[in-house]
């Protein structure tokens, strides 16, 4: 693999320049690697969008979360009682250096600004961006802490060996995650799944290794509590990784995404679960991906976005407190 230079982010001209644009929920930004001795989470953008086999747009996800989560949320949580920004160290860390139209070396640049992150002992939040960002998300942090348990909400599995002929794209990561001895199966749970994708090859690989695979259907028999609390007890104790599709919701509560299917999931649903499960689990990274800032109200989208990222350092709140 290439080495990054992490002081070399978007070339010549450097990385974005967000002046006048606000930081994730009003935290403090910087790019300064330094910046982030004693922090407990840092937020990281993945903007890249050119491994979707659908719509595309998911590059600008990272912006859009970042716009919707207001610019500062402060209080309490009102059923958690608790307020996260107060218990823990939250930077936003920027955007990775992510090369326009060359998907491997953003993939190396998307690893190498998490792996930073990881590297200081914090927990890094990924705004994605396509789902392929999970693996370079994903290994980061294996890399870091050994072979990572998974919670893994979508519609689909992202478990092809290939798509269109292609090895990596956003409906390859978990596959070769697993291959690759970066994510142990025996602890990967999926919640949310429906369709007319993959197909049955792609779900005999899964049962060859143990996935735990949770239809949309067992959510709408027996209640997100108890297939949330089936998936986390199949990833159990030890280092975790929480990926989150927004196109797990239905397409009435996340319109922006670019393979939408309809039967998902509520926001109210899918934000309780983000909470317990971070919660319940020791993570060590989470990304959220597929925003996509077009369609019918957008907004709705990326705001969902926005609070799956808060329920989460609400969960990584309650289980330090």
């Amino acid at each position: 693999m290439t080495a990054i230079d992490p002081g070399a982010r978007w070339g010549d001209a450097g990385r974005p320049d967000y002046a006048g644009l606000p930081s994730f929920a009003g935290v403090p930004y910087s790019e300064d690697p330094g910046a982030l001795a004693g922090v407990d989470v840092a937020i990281v953008g993945a903007p890249i969008d050119e491994l979707a086999t659908d719509h595309p747009g998911t590059r600008f996800g990272p912006r859009v979360i970042r716009a919707a989560s207001g610019g500062g949320v402060g209080g309490r949580h009102l059923d958690a009682e608790i307020e996260p920004m107060q218990v823990l160290r939250v930077i936003d860390y920027g955007d990775a250096p992510v090369v326009p139209a060359d998907p491997l070396r953003s993939h190396q640049a998307i690893e190498a600004t998490v792996g930073e992150v990881a590297d200081a002992g914090a927990i890094p939040i990924v705004l994605g961006g396509d789902h392929s960002i999970a693996e370079p998300d994903v290994r980061a942090c294996a890399r870091r802490h050994g072979p990572l348990g998974l919670i893994h909400f979508d519609a689909h599995t992202d478990t092809a060996s290939r798509l269109w002929g292609v090895e990596v794209n956003h409906g390859t990561p978990m596959y070769r995650l697993v291959e690759q001895g970066h994510v142990d199966p025996s602890r990967y749970a999926q919640v949310g799944l429906r369709g007319y994708w993959p197909g049955e090859e792609e779900f005999a690989w899964q049962r060859e290794r143990g996935i735990n695979a949770l239809p949309m259907r067992a959510v709408h028999e027996r209640g997100i509590a108890d297939v949330l609390a089936e998936a986390i007890a199949t990833v159990g104790p030890g280092p975790a990784f929480a990926t989150i599709d927004i196109d797990v919701l239905d397409p009435a509560f996340a319109p922006g995404t670019g393979t939408p299917e309809p039967g998902g999931m509520t926001t109210a649903d899918l934000l309780w679960a983000c909470r317990e499960l971070a919660t319940g689990l020791e993570l060590v990274g989470a990304d959220v991906v597929e925003v996509m800032p077009t369609g019918g109200h957008p907004e709705i989208t990326a705001l969902a976005g926005s609070r799956i990222v808060l329920e989460l350092l609400t969960g990584i709140a309650l289980r330090r407190a």
